[in-house]
């Protein structure tokens, strides 16, 4: 069947009398041509009568058929030739004005659909704007256009500019648009008016800058003047305010002239004025920052007034809140009566001036304190207004100020209680020593912030949405200051109650939920005494959400009970703690118990075994038959046993029970609940009154060599503490097991590569309670790891390890020690036929030993060790190096001046000899350290001037040790070479000074305190390595001594920020064969730059001017090193958690760059595997960074970002993003 013969089979359906058959026919065209595209395209004649078809179908009588239409022609114009489209869109606007009020009503929906689903890639979007704008900017110039008309041709214009600004910038037209549209302003309609003011802000951004400034100068800022007509300011102060939002660049210079004009607006007596002016100084707070901040204290001051403006309460402005707050119910009742008329509008004045100071709160952490004096009182008091919808935005307002102490307030007291300089000023400021925090006023605020709320909460009248707002205030409030409403006990009691003893629908199950939150956090934070007289009121209603049906309710009310609880250790016999351990027996037991309930029950029975156990132990044990039942899930019930066995007085019989039941699960398949088993059952085994029973280990142990391998290091490492636990409770029954069925097993993971960290301490220490369980076998364990070890491929084996395991062997029977000595020694003998792994092991081993030994009389040991720097093999040589240093530390006395003596005198070796010092520093005591101090340090420093930077950079390891044992001594001699002429000089400084900063010790931070800044400054110096050291440097003090720098910052971040700007003066380009490749010399220092940006984040966030700090991530956003970007990617991701007010603001700046990014790098002839591998990550990277971006967007404020998150979720990428947007 033809394409030709289907379409004019569906046009002659479009003309059918049937509304049904005009409507399928326009349905069918629209899913053959989803489905098809080409469908429609092979004939130009055919294409031209299906569009006429469908465009008659715009004039239907029948509004279905018309709306239908218009969704056609949405999917026809993606399609459809040039030509074709300049027919569609004189056609629309023909019908747009008509006058036919409906034509021109649906004229003007198509004509957005069109510009709506116009495809962003490709030439039709440029060729659409090309022939539709200047149509739509003449409509606009027609003084005979409709109002009508005039406002979709105005919407349609702000989806063009706001979809493909950059189409529109390219247009040579005769007149600007902004020059078109600017005349609107004065439109009498007001709706044309405000429609006008959206367009034109949206064109300003890619408006030449003498138009812009001809608007501001002839429009804007002469019709601020008290003289003018008060409907033009209004409009006036709106155009300013869109301004802000869409292109706050181009009122940010002007702002000195514009903001007293609209803060004199705020004050006239004109209610829509002023909310418009409350409305603007939100955008310009929100929108331009830094040029705002010194008109802030007047911007708060008129916020302050206005939030209290109600002309139509009649009470003294004093006295006003106390009289809201304190009359009894009937003249709340009285007054929203007599108050409720229709044309009483003072309440949008209100909630625009609560909008200004949350503005403010979310944007300016640092006026916190400020904020606290004059605006948190004044929120308070306003706590009751009159009108629900602005009482919730106060309240809105106030847990936004909560959330910045919160994030903010933690790093004031870390400063504030820091040692450096803090007691000084305590002791000078004698009883004057509490600063005034953003804690200490939040808590002398507490008092009436309680009242008023509760006030507002206790009204039988306050509706679901007023109750739930009203306690996720107090949640939170709990959350910053844990323990607070202990003087306000009963009337919480009093208020949770009557919530709690309604049952719970869909409706206000989210409610329940939040006020049996609260009260687990009211419990767990404050003390037994304090409420504990309130509980027969509020358990009756508790014990009702414990058996509801909803499962969120039912599950937050166990968790309140976990809470109450533990708060009430030990808790006696009663009624209420009955009804608790029934109800979750009940809950157990029943299969159709959700998973979350199920949870909780499992919890409150650990809970009760905790803190009631009078009351479980009479019961015969019917929880755990529940709890622990065949088939059931096991990772909650894991826990629960964990829990019971660490923190309740348990018996032997009920330990054997655990202990079968938690074995089964060990010889389930599956990975799940393992991890947890394991932990239980250490727990478990630790926990016998009367001893292990000896038929435990001889049961347990074959179970456990299913899990010797390094297929799951993690439950690796659980049953090589199994085991240990097993030797060191029960030796005489564990060790022939062991032995004999185990060990052979366990030797091959001495030396696997997959084993470290906290493996590997298991592993240590499996060794050690195994020598420990039998003397006998010391001797024969060591040949067994190294029979093993020699079996192995070499590349596959970490002689390391052996080592270490060889050395905790003979920590654990030291009578070996010699023979160990004598043994390894064999193979560094001169003439011995050794391997080189072999010598590369007993070098190894001999240092482990030598930390512990007195190696003294094997002097011979140490001089094999040294002659071995000169080896062939790298191998041989580190391992060479590592045994001289250790085998030092047993005696530092004799062995120490030999090494001294090869770093000042011998070029060849100095390297080797500096990493066997640097194993001396690294683990000896600080007794030995302050013994040989001096004699390292002058050695250290001789030869840095000209050494290489790994010599210099092991040598500023040893110094920055060494400078932690006497920083009295050392400090000022570190000082006194910063300023050394030569840069290798003072790069050995500053790495020194970085080592000293990984001691996160605050032992000596009194005396570093007044020296940090000049080792700091060195961030600004004329080498670029030295730039990159210190900027590591203040990376290691932002990390670990953050209290320390808070004070400098302001000093030091210009020159950090600086540090992130690419120079060109460092790129180069490299000739490699017939290509050329770019060097960029400055991206080490430029990485260090933003990972030190990315730690003072978390560290020093209350510092930091996060404006100018979002422009340097920005900047980051478009470097062509990807490391960077990551980096990037990561702080946005965070600064959406800290700051999303200040950031939601600026995700239409971001969206290019991260659009760009996840496109991905072009694939050509020369693309490998690693380069898609690599973009792949990064893409990643990104959209972790788009998923966390999208939460904190508001609708309407960045609508690039908002379009280009639908891209996203429409592409490939969909299934992932929504997985990360998931995750919360």
């Amino acid at each position: 069947m033809s394409k030709a013969y289907i379409m004019n089979g569906l046009t002659e359906k479009m003309t059918s009398p049937d509304q049904d058959f005009r409507f399928m026919a326009l349905n069918d065209l629209m899913t053959l041509v989803k489905s098809e595209p080409t469908s429609l395209t092979g004939d130009e004649i055919v294409e031209r009568k299906v569009l006429q078809h469908v465009l008659k179908l715009v004039q239907d009588k029948i509004s279905e058929v018309k709306n239908q239409a218009v969704k056609c022609l949405g999917q026809l114009i993606k399609i459809v030739r040039e030509t074709q489209m300049d027919y569609v869109v004189d056609s629309l606007i023909d019908f747009s004005g008509s006058q036919d009020e409906e034509l021109r009503d649906i004229a003007g929906l198509a004509l957005k659909t069109v510009t709506s689903e116009l495809p962003q890639g490709g030439n039709l979007a440029a060729k659409a704007c090309a022939k539709l704008t200047p149509k739509l900017l003449h409509q606009l110039q027609t003084t005979s256009t409709p109002p009508e008309t005039l406002l979709e041709t105005l919407s349609t214009l702000s989806i063009l500019v706001t979809r493909f600004s950059a189409h529109l910038a390219a247009l040579n037209l005769q007149v600007h648009p902004v020059q078109v549209i600017t005349p609107l302003l004065e439109h009498p309609r007001p709706a044309v008016r405000k429609r006008t003011i959206v367009t034109l802000a949206q064109f300003l951004p890619s408006t030449p800058v003498p138009i812009t400034v001809d608007l501001l100068r002839n429009v804007v800022m002469s019709s601020l003047s008290a003289s003018t007509p008060v409907a033009t300011q209004r409009t006036t102060v709106q155009l300013i305010a869109a301004i802000a939002r869409f292109s706050p660049q181009v009122v940010n210079p002007s702002l000195s002239d514009l903001v007293p004009g609209i803060l004199k607006g705020a004050s006239q007596d004109d209610d829509e004025l002023r909310e418009s002016s409350l409305q603007a100084l939100e955008a310009l707070v929100l929108r331009c920052p830094a040029e705002i901040t010194p008109f802030l204290s007047q911007i708060i001051s008129v916020s302050v007034t206005l939030i209290k403006h109600d002309p139509n309460y009649a009470g003294d402005d004093e006295d006003e809140d106390t009289e809201m707050g304190d009359g009894d119910e009937e003249d709340d009742t009285e007054l929203d009566d007599e108050y409720s008329d229709d044309e009483d509008t003072s309440y949008k004045i209100r909630r625009s001036a609560t909008k200004v100071l949350s503005s403010v709160i979310g944007t300016r952490p640092e006026l916190l304190g400020t904020l606290y004096k004059s605006v948190s009182p004044v929120l308070i008091s306003r706590f009751g207004d009159r009108e629900e919808s602005v009482r919730l935005e106060i309240w809105a307002t106030y847990v936004l100020l909560l959330a910045q102490t919160g994030v903010y307030g933690d790093q004031v007291k870390d400063a504030d209680s820091s040692p450096v300089g803090g007691k000084r000023k305590r002791e000078e400021e004698g009883e004057m020593d509490v600063e005034e925090t953003p804690y200490t006023l939040l808590r002398s605020q507490v008092p009436s912030l309680a009242k008023a709320l509760l006030k507002q909460l206790q009204s039988s009248k306050t509706s679901p949405a007023t109750l739930q707002a009203g306690f996720s205030l107090l949640l939170v409030l709990l959350t910053i200051l844990p323990g607070c409403l202990a003087n306000q006990v009963t009337p919480v009691m009093g208020t949770t109650q009557p919530v709690l003893s309604q049952s719970p629908t869909t409706a206000t199950s989210t409610l329940h939920v939040t006020v049996l939150s609260f009260l687990a956090l009211f419990f767990a934070t404050h003390s037994a005494p304090t409420f504990s007289a309130s509980l027969p009121m509020v358990t009756p209603p508790l014990l009702k959400s414990v058996r509801e049906k909803h499962p969120r309710v039912a599950a937050e009310a166990f968790r309140v009970f976990s809470a109450l609880l533990a708060a009430l250790k030990p808790v006696k016999v009663s009624d209420w703690t009955e009804c608790v351990y029934n109800e979750a027996v009940y809950r157990l037991k029943a299969n159709e118990t959700d998973a979350e309930v199920r949870e909780r029950a499992g919890e409150i029975i650990a809970d009760l075994w905790v803190s009631a156990p009078d009351l479980v132990k009479k019961k015969d044990g019917q929880e755990w038959q529940a709890l622990l039942r065949p088939g059931g899930r096991t990772e909650g019930p894991v826990n629960v046993v964990k829990r019971v066995a660490t923190e309740a007085v348990v018996d032997d019989q009920w330990i054997n029970a655990c202990i079968d039941w938690v074995s089964n699960i060990l010889k389930k398949s599956g990975r799940a609940a393992k991890l947890d088993a394991f932990v239980t059952l250490n727990t478990l085994i630790s926990k016998y009154q009367a001893g292990i029973p000896a038929n435990l280990a001889p049961h347990l142990i074959p179970q456990l060599g299913a899990y010797l391998t390094t297929a799951d290091i993690a439950l690796l490492s659980q049953a090589l503490t199994t085991l240990t636990i097993l030797l060191q409770y029960s030796p005489e029954s564990s060790f022939p097991e062991v032995e004999s069925a185990l060990l052979q097993n366990i030797y091959p993971l001495a030396h696997s590569p997959l084993v470290s960290g906290a493996c590997l301490d298991a592993l240590l220490g499996f060794f050690g309670a195994l020598v420990e369980a039998d003397s006998q076998i010391a001797s024969h364990v060591v040949p067994g790891l190294v029979a093993s070890l020699n079996k192995t491929n070499k590349a596959e084996a970490v002689p390391g390890n052996v080592a270490k395991v060889v050395s905790r062997v003979v920590r654990s029977q030291k009578a070996v020690a010699a023979g160990m000595i004598v043994e390894f020694s064999r193979s560094l003998k001169p003439g011995s036929k050794a391997k080189e792994s072999q010598v590369v092991l007993s070098l190894l081993v001999l240092g482990e030993l030598g930390r512990f030994i007195d190696m003294t009389l094997q002097s011979d040991v140490f001089s094999v060790s040294i002659s071995m720097f000169t080896a062939d093999s790298e191998e041989t040589r580190t391992a060479a190096a590592f045994a001289a240093g250790n085998i030092a530390i047993g005696n530092t006395h004799h062995f120490l001046p030999a090494i001294i003596n090869l770093v000042q005198s011998n070029n060849e070796k100095r390297l080797l000899a500096l990493h066997a010092l640097k194993e001396v520093v690294s683990n000896c005591s600080i007794g030995q350290l302050e013994n040989v101090a001096d004699a390292l340090w002058v050695p250290l420093f001789e030869h840095s001037e000209n050494s290489e930077e790994a010599t210099r950079n092991v040598a500023a390891a040893c110094l920055g040790k060494l400078t932690t044992t006497n920083p009295s001594k050392y400090l000022p001699q570190l000082q006194a070479r910063l300023r050394d002429p030569t840069p290798s000089v003072r790069a050995t400084v500053v790495s020194a000074i970085r080592y000293t900063f990984a001691d996160t010790a605050r032992s000596y931070d009194e005396l570093l305190a007044p020296f940090i800044v000049n080792f700091l400054s060195l961030v600004v110096d004329e080498d670029l390595t030295v730039r990159r050291l210190s900027l590591s440097a203040l990376n290691a003090a932002a990390r670990n001594k953050p209290h320390l720098i808070r004070d400098h910052l302001a000093a030091l971040l210009p020159h950090l920020f600086a540090g992130t700007v690419v120079n060109q003066a460092l790129i180069r380009l490299v000739q490699m064969g017939p290509w050329q490749h770019k060097v960029d010399d400055g991206l080490e220092a430029r990485k260090t730059a933003y990972e030190t940006m990315y730690t003072l984040l978390d560290t020093c966030l209350n510092k930091l001017d996060l404006h100018e700090f979002f422009g340097r991530v920005l900047a980051g956003l478009t470097d062509e090193a990807d490391e960077i970007k990551v980096l990037c990617h990561m702080m946005l991701f965070r600064l959406s958690q800290v700051a999303p007010t200040a950031l939601a603001q600026r995700l239409d700046e971001v969206t290019p760059d991260l659009e760009r990014t996840m496109k991905g790098a072009v694939v050509t002839k020369d693309t490998v595997k690693q380069d898609l591998e690599r973009t792949a990550e990064l893409q990643r990277s990104a959209l972790r960074a788009i998923a966390a971006l999208s939460k904190i967007n508001s609708p309407g404020v960045a609508p690039k970002f908002e379009t280009y998150v639908e891209t996203v979720r429409k592409s490939s990428w969909g299934q992932e993003f929504n997985d990360l947007v998931g995750k919360a």
